[in-house]
C-alpha cells in the first residue's frame, strides 16, 4: 500500500533535451498540462494495480483524488494523503499514524499521475504517440524513457484522451520491474477547492499519532 502511495504522489510532475524527442508527443502532453493549470480544481477516480516482476498480480485498489496545481489530496480504503505544495502527510488507518515529510518533486511524481503533467518536461526522451483505444476512449499513447535517473522509474507510458486532453492511464515500470497501472475515471476540471483540503487537519484525528520525517 505504502508503494501505491508513493506512485501517485508522483500519477501529477521534465524540457526538450535532444532531437530524439517526439515534438507531436510533446505537443499533446504540453495541451494536456495546459488543461490542468487553467482549471481551478479536477477530482476524479482510479484504481491501481500492481503487478510484481515475476508476473504476480494483485487485487486492484481504488480510490478517489482532489488536485489544484501542484496540490493534492488522495483517498483510498487504507490511507489518506494530503500535499500542500510542501509538505506530505499519510494518514495510515491501521495504526492511526501520520508520516510527515518534505517529498522532492520525482517523489512526488511517483505518488501522483497528475504529476507527469510537469515531470515530462525534463529528463525523459519521448517516443511519437500511438493512437489507441484505452478504457473506451481514443488516446494517444506516449513513452517517456528516463535519460538520467528520475527517482525509481525505468518506464512511463501515458495515454491521453484525444478529445478532453486528460489523462486516462498510467503505466510504470520502475527500476526493480515492478508494474503499475493507474486507471482514470470520472476526470473533472470543474472543481474549486479551498487550500485547506490539501492540509491535514489534526483536529479530525487528535488520537493520531504525528511522525515528523522531515
Amino acid at each position: 500500500m505504502k508503494k501505491i502511495a508513493i506512485l501517485l504522489t508522483a500519477i501529477l510532475s521534465a524540457g526538450i533535451l535532444s532531437a530524439q524527442n517526439s515534438m507531436q508527443s510533446r505537443s499533446i502532453l504540453d495541451k494536456a498540462s495546459a488543461t490542468y493549470e487553467k482549471s481551478n480544481g479536477v477530482s476524479f477516480t482510479f484504481s491501481v494495480t500492481t503487478i510484481e516482476a515475476n508476473g504476480q498480480s494483485y487485487p486492484s485498489q481504488s480510490g478517489k483524488a482532489m488536485a489544484k496545481h501542484n496540490k493534492f489530496k488522495l483517498e483510498m480504503p487504507d490511507m489518506e494523503t494530503w500535499f500542500d505544495g510542501k509538505t506530505q502527510w499519510v494518514w495510515i488507518k491501521s495504526t492511526n499514524e501520520v508520516n510527515v515529510s518534505a517529498p522532492s518533486s520525482n517523489e512526488i511524481a511517483s505518488i501522483s499521475p497528475l504529476a507527469l503533467l510537469n515531470i515530462y518536461k525534463t529528463g525523459f526522451s519521448l517516443r511519437d504517440p500511438v493512437s489507441k483505444k484505452i478504457n473506451g476512449k481514443d488516446v494517444s499513447v506516449i513513452l517517456l524513457t528516463p535519460t538520467e535517473k528520475q527517482g525509481n522509474f525505468k518506464q512511463i507510458e501515458v495515454a491521453i484522451d484525444q478529445k478532453t486532453n486528460s489523462i486516462v492511464q498510467v503505466k510504470t515500470i520502475l527500476t526493480n520491474n515492478i508494474k503499475n497501472v493507474i486507471d482514470i475515471n470520472n476526470y473533472n476540471t470543474n472543481y474549486h477547492f479551498d487550500d485547506s483540503i490539501f492540509v491535514f487537519n489534526s483536529a479530525l484525528h487528535p488520537e493520531a499519532e504525528i511522525v515528523d520525517l522531515r
